[in-house]
């Protein structure tokens, strides 16, 4: 074995100690059994988190994994981790932390260039210097974000009726040919910092951002007059010339909602979605609920526009809406 393939050995070793509490010692076999649980059940739930298949005789386990499996039993046994839950909690939970620790990783390479080190016992250092802040802030954020929806939860528990939604969804135009121009390092900043001006102004007005789809953000307010005061103010910034943030169009609609781990779903989504494919460059486009809810409100302008054929809806009836202009 080469001494550059020796000293990645010694790294993996050490991350893998400090990420699993110890070093790995179990077959998968072992840790099933150790968990009480059959093989059946750890290999489908590994599946679902994203695992990498590894053979019955490779040791890559630990303590925290048979930890880790007999917890997920017991949520089966309670009622938590039924049939109908299980697959998709699982997935998301898989899917969420995947992106999340390629980002991580990720971001300790890029520290390890910055600060040159190239040596085994520096990145081990850098990695324990970093990963117990990350692993924290991590926990505290999804504890604020819980409170968070544990707070909505409880209103919809309590037996008070639902109430609607405003959905938007904001998308870039001409995307596709500004990519094309664009490396890979340019594209992948270019799209962060839109996501980022994108959330900061949904976060000041109250909204809640429920996924990014590279090219798009889409997010709900619980007003109407907040969703939309939002959407205006992220058009104008893409109709700045003088701003690096890319020309933008949106759609807006206003009902209930399906809510099912942290995304949504329903017609009004659809709605929101197919407003925004045919909303022109820097406008706003809003469904009729929407426009009652806005027509009243000083300072904007709300024009029904001719309806329109779109895909699962054949009259569309759109409106725009603008800042009232001052004369």
């Amino acid at each position: 074995m080469s001494e550059e393939a020796a000293e990645l050995d010694s790294l993996v070793e050490l991350v893998e100690g400090y990420l699993l509490g110890e070093t790995p010692s179990l077959t998968r076999r072992q840790v099933a059994e150790q968990a009480g649980v059959s093989i059946d059940l750890a290999l489908e739930l590994w599946r679902e988190l994203g695992f990498a298949h590894v053979e019955d005789d490779v040791v890559a386990f630990a303590q925290a994994d048979v930890k880790a499996l007999r917890m997920s039993a017991d949520l089966r046994e309670e009622g938590v981790l039924n049939e109908d839950r299980q697959a998709a909690l699982v997935r998301t939970w898989g899917r969420s932390f995947a992106r999340l620790a390629e980002w991580q990783t990720a971001l300790l390479a890029d520290l390890a260039r910055e600060r040159a080190l190239t040596d085994v016992e520096s990145l081990a250092m850098l990695a324990g210097e970093v990963l117990p802040r990350v692993e924290y802030l991590q926990t505290y954020i999804w504890r604020r974000h819980l409170l968070s929806a544990s707070n909505r939860g409880l209103v919809a528990f309590s037996g008070a009726p639902a109430a609607p939604s405003a959905v938007c969804f904001v998308d870039i135009v001409g995307y596709t040919s500004r990519s094309k121009s664009l490396t890979e390092e340019e594209l992948v900043a270019w799209l962060e910092e839109f996501e980022d001006a994108c959330t900061a102004l949904i976060v000041e007005r109250g909204g809640r951002v429920i996924k990014t789809l590279g090219d798009a953000v889409l997010f709900v307010a619980d007003t109407v007059l907040d969703a939309a005061m939002t959407a205006l103010a992220i058009c104008a910034l893409g109709a700045d010339e003088d701003s690096p943030f890319p020309q933008v169009r949106a759609g807006l609609a206003y009902g209930e909602v399906v809510s099912r781990l942290g995304d949504v779903f329903g017609p009004t989504v659809n709605i929101a979605s197919r407003l925004t494919s045919i909303a022109r460059p820097d406008a706003l486009l809003v469904d009729e609920h929407a426009a009652n809810a806005l027509r009243d409100v000083g300072g904007l302008d709300v024009t029904r526009l001719r309806r329109t054929s779109v895909k699962g809806y054949s009259r569309l009836q759109p409106f725009v809406v603008r800042p009232e202009r001052r004369t």
